[in-house]
């Protein structure tokens, strides 16, 4: 679409936690920046002071950051056309409502909330479309001045124009015309004094030189109101792309906050920091979220950030809704992990590991990394795998250390006589150990299944591990003649 470097914005509302369709809209203006060698900005949009969440602001970046998605302009560090939170700009929105009102593009309303109420039951009950039915809008503007002179209460409307139709432009829906009757004198400027998102957002994008808007599918109803403001104004329009919707994983119903609770009982969430701590890494989450919205356009669906912003193009954007599927994150989550090198992996699996409370010898973490890699769906997933390799001793349930088709005092048996094998080895390599292990399995006329299940029961503490004579290998010979004589114990207590 272009070639020319963009100015683009994710401009959130500190109004709750940060979702994925926020990160989706940051993700591809990031990309499009990058793309374009442009700029990406964060502007906070925090004028809706109701709804405003102590911490979200905080959350917002730190998900940014978490993401590796790096604005070049923001509230924290600045940049030549800030302030970037709108609480911080309350005077630029007053200069131009002023503008509006005083070009006759806007005017003051005196309407009480209990007259608009009356207004609105009126039409509902004659059936008719509810909107505000034009009462102050031909009030002289010198009384108007001077009732707001003398401490009346208003707020400041927008003046729509009543003939004709509006066209705005989306780039991924084409024209959207919509006759103007339709169309509301919507508030602008709140009796507080604070500016709706209708005034605030139209000014901000217009000084910060923004020449791209993504933004979500909910403002296509206002998308009208926002274009005639900026003509109003005089100004250029920036290119508008309003995104798809994000659908429940049934495909039935927009996707919402309240549905978090329930994917997380599947170990998923709709808020990105959930998906942090839920070990999903930051390039699994991108690739899965970009790709809810846009066709990539080739067979390789598994990209890095890199490979994201060389293939990024906004034709290629679609509007259809798109249904959250989890199965495909995991998918992606596990991919990326296995594109890490094993000493990027092994320090993201570290922490796991020490906030479990062990303590983790970086050089037996790099030798464990082979063997769980292929295994990991999420980073935590290391835990169930491997945190036997860091503790000094194992206690597994005496039941699973008893093989299938044998009893107890079978298995003891069976466990002596791994020892009886074991212990005279040199060492416990994975070249040693398993051609006396396979020769005893013969002699036993056992199956594998069940020698090397007590085996991995009795050196691991569970029944699912990593392969077996490499964790040993790892894990030492002492470590496993000691765990083995333990398991020997539970079983005799057992029989």
């Amino acid at each position: 679409m272009t070639e020319l470097p963009v100015r683009v914005r994710f401009a959130p509302s500190p109004t709750g936690r940060m979702h994925l369709g926020s990160a989706r809209t940051a993700l591809y203006n990031y990309l499009l920046a990058r793309k374009t060698g442009g700029q990406f900005i964060l502007r906070i949009e925090d004028t809706d002071q109701k709804r405003f969440v102590p911490g979200a602001e905080q959350e917002l970046i730190d998900g940014l950051h978490w993401l590796g998605i790096n604005y070049d302009e923001g509230p924290d560090i600045g940049g030549p056309y800030g302030p970037y939170r709108q609480t911080d700009r309350w005077q630029i929105y007053q200069d131009h409502a002023k503008q509006l009102v005083e070009t006759g593009k806007a005017f003051p309303c005196f309407c009480t909330m209990e007259r608009l109420e009356k207004v609105r039951q009126e039409q509902q009950q004659r059936k008719e479309l509810t909107h505000y039915d034009g009462h102050c809008r031909d009030i002289d503007p010198q009384v108007a001045a001077q009732r707001i002179a003398s401490g009346e209460k208003h707020v400041i409307r927008f003046r729509m124009p009543k003939e004709g139709a509006t066209t705005a432009i989306d780039q991924m829906r084409g024209p959207i015309t919509i006759e103007n009757r339709m169309l509301d004198d919507s508030v602008l400027v709140k009796s507080d004094g604070w500016p709706t998102y209708h005034l605030a957002a139209m000014v901000d994008d217009h000084l910060m030189k923004i020449t791209h808007v993504f933004r979500g599918s909910e403002w296509l109803g206002t998308f009208p109101l926002h274009v005639n403001i900026i003509r109003a104004f005089g100004w250029e329009e920036p290119t508008w792309m309003h995104l798809s919707v994000f659908l429940k994983p049934s495909g039935k119903g927009k996707m919402s906050k309240r549905e978090s609770a329930e994917a997380l009982k599947d170990g998923h969430s709709i808020f990105v920091m959930d998906m942090k701590e839920l070990g999903f890494t930051p390039e699994g989450l991108l690739n899965w979220t970009a790709l809810m919205g846009w066709g990539a356009g080739e067979t390789e669906d598994v990209l890095t950030l890199t490979e994201m912003i060389e293939k990024f193009d906004v034709r290629r954007l679609t509007a259809s809704p798109a249904a959250i599927n989890f199965s495909k994150l995991d998918y992606f989550n596990g991919e990326h992990i296995r594109r890490m090198t094993h000493e990027d992996l092994a320090s993201r699996l570290k922490p796991y590991f020490l906030n479990a409370g062990l303590v983790v010898d970086d050089a037996t973490l790099l030798k464990i990394i082979p063997l769980i890699r292929e295994r990991l769906v999420t980073l935590d997933d290391c835990l169930p795998f491997a945190t036997w390799f860091f503790k000094d001793h194992v206690e597994p349930n005496p039941v699973d250390l008893v093989a299938k088709n044998l009893d107890a005092r079978q298995s003891c048996d069976v466990a002596r006589k791994i020892l009886d094998v074991l212990a005279p080895l040199p060492n416990i390599s994975h070249a040693e150990a398993e051609p006396p292990m396979r020769q005893l399995i013969e002699e036993l006329a056992l199956s594998p299944n069940q020698v090397f299940g007590i085996l991995r029961v009795a050196v691991t503490g569970q029944m699912v591990s990593p392969p077996l004579f490499e964790s040993m290998e790892i894990v030492g010979k002492q470590k496993v003649i000691e765990r083995l004589t333990r398991a020997i114990q539970l079983l005799e207590a057992l029989s």
